[in-house]
């Protein structure tokens, strides 16, 4: 439903609830101001007790339409005997004074909403009745020419409200068409953001495959026969007496090996980690930072904060790879003797935080890395980066380090 629609709705409900009261203080205002000057006293406090009792009907169901739940919009027992009730008042108050068949004209406003479908005509026909009836001169009807012309007043008014009746529920039909509409539309959309969804996945796991077969090809024809070279080599070295011919087949193999070597670092970098193929990234971790601290003798801590996640393989890939990384580092580098790493699953995004009590350095003053060196702070900062994520380095000189990665939390594909 549109703006439009919504502005509509309100004004139609701020007319069904204030309506019936503006129609009364009419009604009252004109009847007192055309009532003759011989009125007895006894038909004063008869309008008077019917206007009161009017107005308090009016009172009540105001306080009833807002404490019910759909706001007097549904037909419903209580509805019935508010519309009967209040006809009942402004037939009696018309037969009193004409004028009073501007509160009886308020029935046609809302039989829809306070009639089941099989008592609406009725209803409608019972207030045409009281408004063709004051039409017609007052009632009672006391010639032939008032009954007339009551007959045709009422034909007409019937015909009228029939008329509005039908065309309200045509609008009704449009606008239940046009909720229905929307409905599909924003189903429609929503199905064709997770086809669209689904089709990024399909196609990232495609460049995924093609890359692993592009790295499966680069190591068979690399690394493999570099290692096939070193040990032909080597067996020339162990079946050759001359110390020359072995100086030189070694000094190859040596070559064979630190470009194979050299080879291992460049493709390593874009393969999945063996520690994620059998444990969620949790419980990787703390086998990964245990096992650092048993291998260096360093006191160091695994925390997880938050509802794990089971994250999908890139991103479990990227924190892994730079928790490493970072103790690597710490341990070649910072020799600290404390280290603390904590995983933090926070709404939409994963944050890793790798704390140890180090040396330090000066962020602003770090050497270019080297083409034989690992990753360093430009790999970590480049993995994360290149799943839309971010990594901050905050260190000082003797002050221990703290790296702190955020990257995007993105579920494993189900």
């Amino acid at each position: 439903m549109t703006a439009e629609d919504h502005r509509i709705d309100r004004r139609w409900e701020q007319l069904h609830t204030w309506g019936p009261f503006g129609f009364l203080g009419i009604s009252i205002v004109l009847g007192v101001a055309t009532a003759a000057p011989d009125t007895s006293r006894a038909l004063w406090w008869t309008a008077w007790s019917l206007a009161g009792a009017a107005i308090v009907l009016q009172l009540w169901w105001h306080g009833t339409r807002f404490r019910r739940a759909e706001r007097g919009r549904t037909p419903s027992a209580a509805g019935s005997a508010y519309y009967a009730v209040r006809w009942a008042l402004a037939f009696a108050l018309a037969w009193l004074n004409p004028f009073f068949a501007f509160y009886a004209a308020t029935g046609y406003m809302d039989a829809d909403e306070l009639l089941p479908r099989r008592w609406r005509r009725l209803g409608l026909l019972a207030s045409a009745v009281t408004v063709a009836g004051a039409q017609s001169g007052g009632m009672p009807l006391r010639s032939t020419l008032q009954w007339s012309l009551f007959g045709v007043l009422l034909a007409v008014n019937s015909v009228l409200q029939m008329a509005i009746s039908h065309l309200n529920e045509q609008e009704k039909q449009r606008s239940r068409e046009r909720t229905e509409t929307i409905a599909a539309l924003r189903q429609a959309l929503q199905e064709n953001a997770a086809l669209h969804a689904q089709l990024l996945v399909q196609a990232r796991e495609a460049g995924v495959a093609d890359e692993r077969r592009r790295l499966a090809a680069e190591i068979h024809d690399t690394i493999a026969q570099g290692l096939a070279g070193i040990i032909a080599q080597l067996q020339v070295v162990l079946n050759t007496p001359d110390p020359r011919a072995a100086e030189e087949h070694t000094g190859r193999a040596l070559d064979l090996a630190r470009h194979s070597l050299g080879e291992a670092r460049r493709s390593v970098h874009n393969l999945a980690p063996v520690a994620l193929e059998h444990d969620a990234l949790p419980e990787a971790l703390r086998k990964t930072v245990t096992e650092w601290a048993e291998r260096t003798d360093t006191r160091a801590e695994f925390v997880l904060t938050g509802t794990a996640e089971h994250l999908h393989e890139e991103v479990a890939a990227t924190l892994l790879r730079i928790v490493q990384e970072a103790l690597s580092n710490a341990a070649r580098h910072a020799r600290a003797s404390r280290v603390g790493v904590t995983l933090s699953y926070a709404g939409d995004e994963v944050i890793l935080d790798i704390r140890d009590d180090g040396a330090g350095f000066d962020p602003l003053a770090l050497p270019a890395r080297s083409s034989a060196g690992g990753f360093g702070l430009d790999g970590m900062r480049a993995r994360a980066e290149r799943i839309a994520g971010a990594l901050t380095v905050e260190s000082e000189p003797g002050l221990g380090t703290a790296l702190s990665a955020r990257v995007p939390l993105v579920r494993h594909d189900s």
